[in-house]
């Protein structure tokens, strides 16, 4: 194995999976995107490595595979809000996470990429945009954006005092 390829893959794989499924809302898809990102990261490990930028393109390897998953969807199975097997309380004994991550889910891709990377990965607007190779304006308003529907989210729910914006 390429040298050091390991020790990334080992030290950061549990910090990418969860950045994962902050983008996806699935465990088992947050596991995929960072598999194939890890596979092609190995096979580009030494020119990566070299440069030095590696957790950004891992980055950009991630979103890039979410991203991947909303244009193909024809080919996936398609998963439902609900399982019917829930309990009719169920929603009832959801806490703010529920709720914020169920906020999370209601943003498009493009906008949860951004705040998934601006506040989770707490990368500036400037290393966002390098990872989505977009502008910063535009990093700016959709976090923005997605900060607000977040926000909102929160306060209809109760789990923030405030009023919706």
């Amino acid at each position: 194995m390429s040298d050091g390829f390991r020790e990334y893959a080992a030290a950061r794989r549990s910090a990418l999976r969860r950045t994962a499924y902050l983008l996806c809302g699935d465990w088992h898809l947050a596991d995929d995107l960072v598999q194939d990102a890890l596979a092609g990261l190995f096979v580009r490990w030494r020119r990566v490595s070299a440069r030095g930028d590696v957790d950004p393109y891992v980055h950009r390897m991630l979103v890039n595979g979410y991203l991947a998953t909303h244009r193909r969807k024809w080919r996936r199975e398609v998963a439902t809000a609900e399982l019917p097997d829930l309990p009719a309380d169920a929603a009832a004994r959801d806490g703010t996470r529920e709720v914020l991550l169920r906020a999370l889910a209601g943003l498009g891709p493009s906008q949860r990429a951004v705040v998934v990377l601006r506040y989770w990965e707490d990368l500036s607007v400037e290393q966002t945009a390098a990872a989505l190779g977009c502008s910063t304006g535009n990093v700016k308003s959709q976090a923005a954006r997605g900060l607000a529907h977040l926000r909102t989210a929160l306060v209809a729910s109760g789990a923030l005092e405030g009023e919706p914006a």
